[in-house]
C-alpha cells in the first residue's frame, strides 16, 4: 500500500473542489494540496470547451458521467429514474449535460441564501455576506453597470456567440401574450424575478468557450508542483486517528484504468481533509468511513465513528420536464450538432475557430423566465398548492415557483424521431417539497450501487405545479412564429377528438388566441405523462446538510463535520435548502466560501489569491 502526505486533501475534483483547491493554491503556493478526482482530465478537449457539444457526454459509454439508478417509485408509476452526475475534473462545470444547466448562468434568489442564514442558523451565509464572493468569481461581459455582478473574476458571463431565433421569438411572444410581467435585461440580478429576459451563459464572448472551473482555476496553475491533481481514482474512505481525520484511502477507477491493480492507495493530510464529491459521493464516503446513521452503518458492516443520522438524507433536485416541438426549417437549431452531422459541425467549427461565434458558441438556451403565479394561475394550480404558496412564497417576492426557458433543440432519445428542426420549452420546480435520500450499500466496494430514492412527485403539490408548467409552456410554444406542432410520443396522449390533442400543425396560433381548455380526461392523461417524463435537472444537493446537528445537520456553518476534527464537506451536498437556480453558480459559491473558511482556519491570507498563469501534474 503506497502512501504520500500533503497539507490538504480534497476528495473530489468537481466544481466546488476545484474552486477551493485553486483559490488556496493561488493564495499560498507553498501549500501542498492533493485533489483526487474519479473521472478524467478535460484540458483543451473541445467536447468540454465548446458549449454546443454537451450532449456528447450523455452517451451510455461516457467516461465523464456516472449514472445513479434509483429505486422503483410508485409516484412515477413504478419507473426507476436515473440521475447522472459529472465525473471528470470540474464535475458539472465541465459537462453540464442537461440543457437546463449546460453553461446556463443562473443565480439563486437572495431570499434562498438568507434562509440558509436565518431559518437554518448559518452565520456568514446570508446574501449580503455572500455577494462579494458571487461577484469575485465572475467577469460579467454583458453590461458594465450592474451592482450585483463582478467584473474581474475568472469565469466569464455573456450571451454567447449566437442568438438563435427561438429566443427572439419567445421574447416577442411574451411581450404580447403576457404584458403584466414585462421584460428585464437581467433575469439573474438576485433580488427580483417574474420577468422575461434573454438568458446569460457561462461562455467567454471573446473565445466562444465554456467558462468551466478547471480551465480557469486549476490548469492556469500548472507550474505549481504543490498542486497535485490525481484523476481516475475513487476515494474509498477517510482515515481517522481517534476522532481526527488523518487522510484517505483511494482506488483506481476501473472504468478509466481497466488494467490497473485493485490496490488501495493512501494519502495523509497534515492539516485538513475536505470531501467534495457531491450529493452522491460525499455522504457515501462518510458512511464508508463510519459517519452516519447507526442503522445504515450496521447494515453495511462499518464500525461507527459518529452517529450522524442526517448523512444521506434531505436529497433534493429540481424535477425537470422538456416538452419538444417541431420547428420551421428556417430556424437555426442545435439538432445537426447533436446528431453529429459532420457537414454542419465542420461548417460551424470554422466560424468558432475564426472568432468564437456561431452555433458551437451557444448552448441554445436563449430566453426564459423565473415565474411566479398570479391570482388566476393559483386558481389553475388548485388548492393543493395554496398553503405552500401562502407560507413559503408569498412572504418572499423574489422567490419564483418555476423556471421556464426556450431551447433550440430536441432533447432526449432521438431514435424514433425523424430528422428535422426542433425546439423545446422546459420547466423545473424551483423548490419542490419532495425529498429523498442517498446511502452507501457496501463497506468496501466504491462501485456498489447506492441506495437511492430521489422523491420525485412524492407530494401532491409537486404534481400540481408540473401540470401548470405543461399548460403554461404549451401556450408559449404554440404562439412562437416557428411553431409547427408537438412531437408525437413526447406529449400526453390526449384524446384525439379533444381541444388539447397534440400533433403536427401548419403554423402558430394568434398571440391573442384563447388558451387551451383541458377536460378531466385530459388532466388524467397529463398526470400519466408527467409520471413518465419528469426527470432530474442534474441539480442534486442537500445530503450533508449545513444545519444544526439536532435538526439533521451533518456540517456546521464552517463546513466542519459534526463529531470529528480536521474534516470538512464543501460541495452541493451541504445545501440546507434548495435554491431557485441551476446549481453551477451555487457550487462555485460554496467553493469560494470554503476557500475563505479554510484560509481563516489555517491563517492564510486570501488577498493575494489572484490567478497566475502557471500546468499542475495531471
Amino acid at each position: 500500500m503506497s502512501s504520500s502526505t500533503y497539507d490538504i486533501i480534497v476528495a473530489g475534483g468537481g466544481t466546488a473542489g476545484c474552486v477551493l483547491a485553486g483559490r488556496l493554491a493561488a493564495a499560498d503556493p507553498t501549500l501542498s494540496i492533493l485533489v483526487i478526482e474519479a473521472g478524467p482530465t478535460t484540458r483543451d478537449d473541445p467536447q468540454h470547451t465548446q458549449p454546443a457539444r454537451y450532449l456528447h457526454h450523455l452517451r451510455p459509454e461516457s467516461t465523464t458521467m456516472k449514472f445513479n439508478v434509483a429505486k422503483e417509485s410508485p409516484a412515477l408509476g413504478g419507473r426507476t429514474p436515473i440521475v447522472p452526475c459529472g465525473q471528470c475534473l470540474g464535475g458539472g462545470s465541465s459537462v453540464n449535460c442537461k440543457p437546463c444547466i449546460v453553461a446556463m448562468y443562473t443565480r439563486a434568489s437572495a431570499s434562498d441564501y438568507d434562509d440558509w442564514a436565518t431559518l437554518y442558523g448559518n452565520q456568514g451565509w446570508s446574501t449580503a455576506e455572500l455577494l462579494p464572493l458571487l461577484k469575485k468569481c465572475e467577469t460579467y461581459q454583458i453590461a458594465s453597470d450592474k451592482p450585483t455582478h463582478g467584473y474581474s473574476g475568472p469565469l466569464k458571463v455573456s450571451y454567447g456567440g449566437f442568438y438563435a431565433e427561438v429566443g427572439q421569438e419567445f421574447l416577442n411572444m411574451a411581450a404580447q401574450y403576457d404584458k403584466t410581467r414585462g421584460l428585464t435585461d437581467d433575469v439573474n440580478n438576485l433580488y427580483e424575478c417574474n420577468k422575461y429576459g434573454r438568458w446569460q451563459k457561462w461562455i467567454d464572448i471573446g473565445t466562444g468557450t465554456r467558462s468551466d472551473v478547471p480551465h480557469n482555476y486549476i490548469y492556469p496553475q500548472s507550474s505549481n508542483l504543490n498542486l497535485c491533481i490525481v484523476t481516475g481514482h475513487l476515494v474509498k474512505r477517510v482515515i481517522f486517528r481517534g476522532q481526527v481525520a488523518a487522510g484517505v484511502e483511494y482506488v483506481p477507477n476501473s472504468r478509466l484504468h481497466p488494467d490497473a491493480k485493485p490496490e488501495v492507495l493512501t494519502a495523509f493530510a497534515r492539516r485538513l481533509v475536505v470531501l467534495s464529491s457531491g450529493a452522491f459521493g460525499s455522504p457515501t464516503i462518510l458512511e464508508r468511513s463510519g459517519i452516519g446513521s447507526s442503522a445504515v452503518l450496521r447494515k453495511i458492516g462499518v464500525k461507527e465513528v459518529v452517529h450522524l443520522p442526517g448523512v444521506g438524507h434531505n436529497y433534493q433536485d429540481h424535477q425537470l420536464i422538456l416538452a419538444p416541438y417541431h420547428a420551421a426549417e428556417t430556424m437555426h437549431t442545435l439538432d445537426g450538432i447533436v446528431e453529429n452531422n459532420e457537414v454542419q459541425i465542420d461548417e460551424w467549427m470554422k466560424q468558432w475557430k475564426m472568432n468564437g461565434t456561431g452555433l458551437l458558441a451557444t448552448n441554445g438556451l436563449e430566453a426564459g423566465i423565473k415565474l411566479r403565479p398570479n391570482r388566476h394561475d393559483l386558481d389553475v394550480i388548485g388548492d393543493v398548492f395554496r398553503q405552500r404558496w401562502l407560507e413559503y412564497y408569498a412572504p418572499a417576492p423574489d422567490k419564483p415557483v418555476l423556471w421556464i426557458a426556450a431551447l433550440s433543440s430536441l432533447t432526449g432519445e432521438r431514435t424514433e424521431t425523424p430528422g428535422g428542426k426542433y425546439y423545446s420549452i422546459g420547466w423545473y420546480l424551483m423548490h419542490p417539497t419532495s425529498t429523498g435520500y442517498v446511502h452507501a450499500t457496501s463497506a468496501d466496494d466504491v462501485n456498489a450501487p447506492v441506495d437511492f430514492h430521489p422523491g420525485y412527485l412524492d407530494t401532491p403539490e409537486d404534481m400540481a405545479l408540473h401540470k401548470w408548467g405543461y399548460k403554461r409552456t404549451r401556450e408559449y410554444a404554440r404562439r412562437l412564429r416557428s411553431y409547427r406542432g408537438e412531437v408525437a410520443g413526447r406529449h400526453p396522449a390526449f384524446p384525439s377528438s379533444g381541444e388539447a390533442a397534440a400533433g403536427r400543425r401548419n403554423g402558430p396560433v394568434s398571440v391573442l388566441a384563447p388558451d387551451l381548455q383541458y377536460s378531466p380526461e385530459d388532466d388524467k392523461a397529463l398526470e400519466d405523462h408527467i409520471r413518465q417524463a419528469v426527470a432530474t435537472a442534474w441539480h442534486s444537493l442537500g445530503t450533508c446538510a449545513m444545519k444544526k446537528r439536532e435538526d439533521g445537520g451533518v456540517v456546521d456553518s464552517r463546513l466542519n463535520v459534526y463529531g470529528v476534527q480536521g474534516l470538512k464537506v464543501a460541495d452541493l451536498s451541504i445545501c440546507p435548502g434548495n435554491v431557485a437556480a441551476n446549481t453551477y453558480s451555487t457550487a462555485v459559491l460554496i467553493g469560494e466560501k470554503a476557500a475563505v473558511l479554510v484560509a481563516q482556519d489555517l491563517g492564510i491570507s486570501m488577498e493575494d489569491a489572484a490567478h497566475v498563469k502557471m500546468p499542475a501534474r495531471l
